[in-house]
């Protein structure tokens, strides 16, 4: 899947250069990476909003076309106003295809409905991860990876290293580490065990003696 977008070189920079641009409806931002120097740029702010609002976007070898120069990079960060649906800054990197990239990947559960942990179990799944880092050549990035949940049992978890990667993909993990999925878990906590408790019967209480009441004698005299 090829993205292209169109970028212009930014010749003045700084706090209030930045402010004119968005005014005028564009977004500063920077590209950087391999043997070039940073290059500042600025992007119309509908063309850019628009590609952010699909995923592969952020996953995808990107083309640039720089005042009509074509360039390959990938999204790296992404500044956005705190409540008004404005783009305020942007970083692309360069990359070469001939070396291998480092970027995170979104996952795409499937069959979660009929794995044996929801459909026999009445289980719940639980995504652990949502997105994987990977590392590749730029040519075989692929915009998402499928998890197939279909065999996945009631209080089993899926790893990383069981997932189906596309050829020439490999997770990035550290040593001896293999981080959990997904994992389907009983709904409500589990069933609750409920043991049964003899009653304790309660201590006896001793009964109280009614005093004797003394005989009283008949005075003959």
């Amino acid at each position: 899947m090829q993205i292209e977008f169109n970028a212009k070189a930014r010749e003045l920079q700084g706090t209030g250069a930045s402010r004119r641009l968005r005014r005028a409806g564009r977004v500063p931002g920077i590209v950087y990476g391999g043997t070039v120097t940073p290059t500042s740029i600025e992007i119309d702010h509908n063309e850019i909003f628009q590609h952010l609002r699909k995923e592969a976007f952020y996953s995808s070898v990107l083309t640039m076309n720089l005042d009509g120069k074509k360039e390959m990079c990938l999204l790296r960060d992404v500044q956005r106003h705190p409540f008004r649906q404005l783009i305020l800054h942007v970083d692309f990197q360069r990359i070469d295809a001939t070396h291998k990239v480092h970027q995170k990947v979104p996952l795409h559960f499937v069959n979660a409905d009929v794995c044996p942990g929801v459909k026999l179990s009445g289980g719940m799944v639980q995504h652990v991860m949502t997105d994987l880092d990977v590392r590749c050549l730029p040519a075989d990035l692929p915009a998402f990876i499928e998890v197939d949940l279909k065999d996945l049992a009631s209080g089993h978890s899926l790893h990383v290293t069981q997932l189906k990667l596309p050829a020439g993909v490999e997770a990035v993990l550290h040593k001896g580490e293999d981080p959990v999925v997904a994992t389907v878990v009983v709904r409500g906590g589990g069933a609750a065990v409920e043991e049964e408790v003899a009653p304790v019967a309660a201590p006896a209480v001793p009964e109280k003696k009614t005093p004797e009441k003394k005989s009283e004698k008949t005075d003959k005299r």
